[in-house]
């Protein structure tokens, strides 16, 4: 299993970036010693720009152009667009939460989900945070995060809330596709009234379009789910799917097609055994009635 632990993962600009670069200097049929000695760049530097594990400048991606023989000025300009884009989001609105962020490599999550175009997310524990109102994700962070004062717990509310604007706002939100175990809802998070408002804003939001939530019920038996939490992020051509596993202590992402695969069928076996989105929407409002007033 290709697992990438400890690192911000790369914005889905520079992983675009870095596959055109790999193909153009493939296409002309030269090593990466032959680029370097006609460009004047060490070797292993280019290595990892075609690797995607670091950014690049318009004037290095212009000589590699050059030496590539690329002249049509579209395609120059398409790829001089994706070191631009990547540069840009070197500074991402997260940036001022970063002291809260970095510890669990939340900042990681965060550049790959700006970029996705899908989630397909699996939760046996808790809402994923998209779906969260500001008081249920308030009364979940601080029952789980006892090392954070009250300023921090407030600081990653807002990060939730910037991520739902960001991602389900908008003129081009991503899809998201989340399942969700049935307890997840039975269990009390703060309030019967901040239950109340949570299970209502899920009969709201699951009326979106690109939004489908589905839950999981306690009846069904052993699945693949048990392995715990996962998120398959898709994005457009040519950057391929990723999965986001997160823990208490750290993250990781894996991105070989054998593991991607893999999880993507695990998704597609839950959504399977999950109720339909009209008999979700049924068991919400049960569940709203269960509650004390």
């Amino acid at each position: 299993m290709a697992w990438k632990k400890n690192l911000t993962p790369q914005s889905v600009y520079r992983r675009q970036l870095a596959i055109r670069l790999k193909e153009l200097r493939e296409r002309v049929g030269l090593s990466l010693a032959d680029v370097g000695t006609r460009v004047e760049i060490n070797q292993g530097s280019l290595s990892r720009v075609e690797n995607g594990e670091r950014g690049t400048t318009p004037l290095l991606v212009n000589a590699l152009l050059n030496c590539y023989g690329v002249e049509d000025p579209a395609i120059r300009e398409d790829i001089l667009d994706l070191v631009r884009a990547d540069r840009a989001q070197s500074k991402p609105w997260w940036r001022k939460y970063s002291a809260v962020l970095s510890p669990t490599r939340y900042d990681g999550y965060l550049t790959l989900e700006a970029n996705a175009v899908s989630l397909r997310s699996y939760e046996p524990l808790l809402l994923p945070g998209l779906l969260q109102t500001p008081a249920y994700a308030e009364a979940l962070i601080t029952g789980m995060r006892l090392d954070l004062a009250p300023r921090q717990i407030k600081s990653l509310v807002e990060v939730r809330l910037e991520r739902q604007r960001e991602r389900l706002g908008g003129e081009r939100p991503a899809k998201l596709w989340a399942v969700v175990e049935e307890g997840v809802l039975i269990r009390r998070i703060g309030s019967p009234e901040v239950m109340r408002e949570q299970l209502r804003r899920l009969l709201n939001i699951e009326e979106t379009p690109h939004i489908t939530v589905q839950l999981l019920p306690t009846t069904v038996g052993a699945h693949p789910g048990l392995y715990g939490p996962f998120v398959v992020m898709g994005f457009s051509d040519p950057s391929s799917d990723l999965v986001w596993l997160e823990n208490s202590q750290n993250s990781v992402y894996l991105e070989a097609r054998e593991d991607v695969d893999a999880y993507a069928d695990s998704f597609d076996h839950l959504r399977a055994l999950a109720l339909s989105p009209p008999e979700t929407r049924v068991r919400i409002e049960q569940l709203i009635k269960e509650l004390p007033k």
